[in-house]
């Protein structure tokens, strides 16, 4: 029996269509035991992403960003999230999505990246899935200044930190973004061994 098998959609109303998409679903679940529960779900779609870790293995750093997000601040987060670059695929293949969004973000015009896994970040109520990367630069691919892009709300400051030191900072609560801990966790456990 596959999940299609044990879900049954009854309704979908959309209750926002702002910048992204909230949906109410009325489905039916058919349990474990093989009764059928009916429940409601808000679930979220903005859809889905690509992220970036740009790495230097002869200098031992990374290349992330800081930026403001209000979902953060409103839930407590009186800081900057430093992440790394990020964008929503905008119906564009994951690696030329990330090719942008790394030159946008970050100023890097990056060679050969390489694809490790996908993932749902928030998959309770958010319908995203996130392309992860991780991609070797140079400073001689530096073609910009990066920043991000002004007209779409981006006020975004570069930094290039050590392994160590990004890792230090995941201890320590200054990095607190997810897509952030699982690029730098397999850093350090498969790119700086």
């Amino acid at each position: 029996m596959t999940v299609s098998d044990r879900v049954r959609i009854k309704d979908v109303r959309v209750l926002s269509q702002n910048h992204y998409t909230l949906k109410n679903f009325t489905f039916e679940w058919r349990r474990s035991n093989g009764e059928w529960q009916t429940m409601q779900r808000e679930v979220y779609d903005r859809g889905n992403a690509a992220t970036v870790l740009p790495y230097n293995l002869a200098q031992r750093t990374v290349v992330l960003v800081r930026q403001f997000r209000l979902p953060a601040y409103v839930n407590g987060y009186d800081d900057l999230l430093i992440e790394a670059a990020a964008g929503l695929l905008d119906n564009a293949a994951p690696e030329v999505r990330i090719r942008a969004e790394a030159e946008e973000e970050i100023g890097y015009r990056l060679g050969d990246i390489r694809k490790i896994f996908e993932a749902f970040m928030s998959p309770g109520a958010v319908t995203e899935k996130l392309h992860f990367f991780v991609a070797e630069y140079q400073p001689d691919m530096r073609v910009g200044s990066g920043g991000g892009l002004p007209d779409e709300g981006e006020d975004i400051e570069v930094l290039e930190l050590s392994i160590d030191q990004a890792m230090t900072m995941i201890g320590d609560g200054r990095i607190v973004d997810a897509k952030t801990i699982m690029l730098l966790q397999y850093a350090a456990l498969n790119i700086f061994r």
